[in-house]
């Protein structure tokens, strides 16, 4: 089973407001003015413009709401965002004049910040996976990461689109395609896909729509993206973020995680992120300190003497790909890290066909319980799902069908002996006789790989065209993998990944900061619209 295959509406809150002169709106042609004044800037760059008086949270949120009006909504229409936060402004405001008052909650206190619309809001927003039978569904609380974001002062400035019910519908699906909010676009070359299904929150914070942003992957979904938009993004141990509250594949694998544009920002978010939820069982059991600063572990020394593995049959897609990364770690060993050669190592390839099976069990148990969450749910069942999906087929399946629903409507309880194998195969396969082995037998700190393909053009008729990525051996084990841009190829991001042992979260970013800070190979969009000339 591929990792692809689990994988506009703007509300009135941009129209309330003035477009802001700092902003060229002129971007309907590839000769247009696509520079902003928040153009790559971090959070520590915006709490040194609140702190200084330069500027105020106000201003930042109408800034890139003015940003999202002229690059999502018009010139090169990104399509990335899903909905738009109308209390975003009143929220700033709030932020605003605590901060007045010397209330500062944390590095975090006025950050606008965007997130994938599989993420319970409680609010005038609605979180429906981009599904056209969830369309206006509003849950009765805020996800309790979302609660971890309004109690560090973050202002949610509104939702991403993102790959229909995470891309877990049709076998050829499009990555960044819904059927509320249409097919997403990469900003670098905007025929070509942002890969998914965390595509919405990829795109928007490499076009500097937003200053970071949260995406949730099963298997690649956070990396993919991130990949694809030069992003720093960070898939966390399961359990160290609490999923309450997210529409769900898989509770064996799911995750949220930070996308951002530097090593940094997803650093500072995972820390305000992290924390113990009663309602979700792996982070209420898993033994870990609920409070941790990842920032400290942001050390430009970090990769010497560190022994990286290298796992060279992840390699091997594509012959610019392989280059891109052979010079990756030919940077890491001249910042002292000892590299280890892994000529041999890949999962099982009969594991792939037990995630499949555990995710479909999963996904029929976990949204069947979402649903049954929801105050007046649309659709009650995943059988309603699937029915609604019929009745509506010229709106809800213009493209691609439903396979995947009807595999997993068709599956039994989660004491099913298929189910109950399958899990045990792939925990097992995967983490204890597969990671956990290899960095035990090697001695190694952490692994490293290609993290996804160069993106392809956008096809929704046929599919994704991936070709290639090493997103599966953490998510099948929910261990932790961090990507970091690590080059170019045509003019698109290729992204390597560090991977480990359950809990390494520390370590990764050591060495992904490190790697980073020596090599600095995130690059803006030009929002061209094609690789091949007029």
């Amino acid at each position: 089973m591929q990792r692809r295959n689990f994988l506009k509406t703007i509300s009135a809150a941009s129209g309330a407001l003035a477009i802001s002169p700092l902003v060229k709106a002129d971007l309907q042609n590839e000769n247009a003015d696509y520079d902003f004044e928040l153009d790559e800037t971090t959070i520590d760059d915006l709490q040194k413009m609140m702190q200084s008086g330069k500027s105020s949270s106000q201003k930042i949120v109408s800034m890139y709401l003015s940003r999202i009006d002229a690059i999502d909504k018009k010139g090169p229409q990104l399509n990335s965002i899903l909905e738009l936060n109308p209390d975003a402004m009143s929220i700033a405001k709030q932020m605003d004049d605590q901060r007045k008052n010397g209330k500062v909650r944390g590095p975090l206190h006025g950050i606008p910040i965007l997130i994938k619309g599989n993420i319970d809001t409680h609010d005038k927003m609605h979180t429906n996976a981009g599904a056209t039978a969830l369309a206006n569904s509003i849950p009765s609380n805020d996800a309790f990461i979302v609660k971890k974001l309004r109690e560090a002062g973050a202002v949610i400035l509104g939702k991403t689109n993102l790959s229909e019910w995470a891309n877990f519908r049709s076998t050829r699906s499009s990555s960044g395609w819904t059927s509320i909010g249409g097919q997403t676009r990469n900003p670098y070359y905007t025929e070509r896909n942002p890969s998914g299904s965390s595509s919405g929150s990829g795109v928007a914070t490499t076009a500097n729509l937003c200053t970071i942003s949260i995406g949730t992957e099963t298997d690649g979904s956070i990396v993919s993206p991130s990949n694809h938009g030069a992003l720093a993004g960070i898939k966390p141990t399961v359990g160290l973020l609490s999923r309450s509250g997210i529409i769900p594949i898989s509770f064996t694998c799911d995750t949220a995680g930070p996308m951002c544009r530097t090593v940094t920002d997803a650093a500072i978010l995972l820390t305000v992120l992290a924390g113990e939820d009663e309602n979700d069982s792996a982070t209420k059991n898993s033994g870990r300190p609920s409070s941790i600063n990842y920032t400290k572990s942001l050390d430009a020394n970090g990769l010497k003497n560190a022994r990286i593995g290298v796992a060279r049959k992840l390699f091997g897609f594509h012959e610019e790909v392989d280059r891109v990364i052979n010079d990756a770690i030919a940077a890491m060993k001249n910042l002292g890290a000892i590299i280890v050669e892994l000529p041999d190592w890949q999962l099982p390839k009969e594991i792939f066909d037990d995630q499949f099976n555990v995710f479909l069990y999963e996904f029929k148990y976990g949204v069947n319980k979402y649903l049954a969450s929801l105050p007046n749910p649309p659709v009650k069942t995943l059988k309603d799902v699937i029915e609604f999906n019929k009745q509506n087929a010229a709106t809800a399946m213009p493209y691609f069908k439903q396979e995947i629903l009807e595999k997993a409507e068709a599956k039994g309880g989660l004491d099913t002996d298929e189910y109950v194998k399958a899990l045990e195969r792939m925990k097992r396969e995967s983490g204890p006789e597969g990671i956990d082995k290899l960095m035990n037998e090697n001695n190694l700190d952490a692994i490293v790989a290609p993290t996804d393909s160069a993106a392809w053009v956008t096809d929704l008729v046929n599919g994704d065209h991936f070709i290639g990525g090493s997103s599966s051996p953490a998510a099948m084990a929910g261990y932790p993998d961090i990507t970091v841009p690590a080059g170019m190829i045509y003019g698109l991001p290729i992204g390597v990944s560090f991977f480990g042992r359950a809990w390494s979260e520390e370590k990764l970013i050591k060495y992904a900061f490190a790697f980073e800070q020596a090599t600095h190979h995130r690059s803006k969009p030009k929002f061209l619209k094609s690789l091949i000339p007029d």
